[in-house]
């Protein structure tokens, strides 16, 4: 029987992607459950900078919270904070986050490089060149990469592949998300890379003006991201099989959302391109197949 807080993990992780949840059930239980505690908290972190309005104070409350339990493991101290602002599992989730760190020698930096990603959300809302974007993804994507790597137990020479994974996936979510993103006022695509193309902004109104400068904007970005899923992916290699499966499932679930936008560059106007359960699922069991027999072949 699943604990509780087990449950309400799975819940927040599958309400909040599709695509990294059902790629998850590809792996060992074990490795699964850990996974689903480790995107649980970062949801939760990531909701309040992403409420409308910003529930600022909760995210203070919630980062505090986590530290001082991770300094002093005080459960009296931590399940005070139940009421102040976060939710009883936002508390749970931060015990489960400390216990993985303990379990797989996750370090410090890395999750309050995450958290810093998250604060930068709060106080910064657009960025001017492609390498201020890289800084911020760091924090709130690259640290993902690296956290699963420790989780997987892979060796230290598949770190940068694993950032670069975690970078691909998040540039993609930020072209899927130009309109989520023009309604919260943030602009992570940079302005350089706007300029380049002479548009001022990335609005509904200036696509319709502009509608072929636009879609020429969207598709350099999408070779950007090309690039770095390109280099990612040099890494799976040092992914055992076991659990390459889900990697490589929801790498090709983003390269899928990405070929989708590229030919029709204005869709991100119309909905948000994300794929349903049963593409996941299916492509998961056509990738395991396809790695049991040819683990060599490429798969995107």
């Amino acid at each position: 029987m699943k604990s509780g807080v087990l449950q309400s993990a799975q819940t927040i992780f599958q309400k909040a992607s599709t695509t990294y949840y059902y790629s998850t059930i590809f792996f060992p239980k074990n490795v699964r459950d850990d996974v689903t505690y480790f995107y649980a908290f970062v949801r939760i972190a990531d909701d309040y900078v992403d409420a409308i309005p910003q529930d600022v104070s909760g995210f203070e409350t919630f980062c505090n919270a986590y530290w001082k339990y991770r300094e002093d493991g005080d459960e009296v101290s931590l399940r005070g904070n139940v009421g102040k602002k976060i939710e009883k599992f936002a508390i749970e989730s931060i015990r489960m986050m400390v216990m993985l760190q303990r379990k797989y020698s996750i370090s410090d930096e890395l999750i309050d490089s995450f958290l810093a990603a998250m604060r930068a959300d709060i106080t910064k809302n657009k960025y001017g060149t492609i390498d201020e974007t890289i800084e911020y993804m760091y924090g709130s994507a690259e640290v993902i990469g690296l956290v699963m790597s420790l989780i997987l137990g892979l060796p230290a020479a598949s770190r940068q592949a694993a950032q670069l994974q975690g970078r691909a996936m998040q540039y993609i979510n930020f072209i899927r998300d130009v309109q989520e993103d023009n309604v919260l006022g943030r602009q992570y695509i940079p302005t350089e890379e706007l300029n380049k193309y002479k548009l001022p902004d990335l609005h509904l109104a200036t696509a319709q003006k502009y509608p072929d400068t636009f879609a020429d904007c969207i598709q350099a970005q999408i070779k950007t991201y090309q690039k770095w899923q390109s280099q990612a992916q040099d890494g799976f290699s040092y992914i055992p099989y076991r659990y390459r499966v889900p990697i490589m499932t929801a790498a090709w679930m983003y390269n899928w959302t990405a070929k989708i936008i590229a030919k029709d560059p204005h869709i991100v106007f119309k909905k948000k391109v994300k794929p349903n359960k049963f593409l996941v699922v299916m492509i998961g069991i056509s990738i395991a197949v396809q790695q049991l027999f040819k683990p060599t072949q490429k798969y995107l």
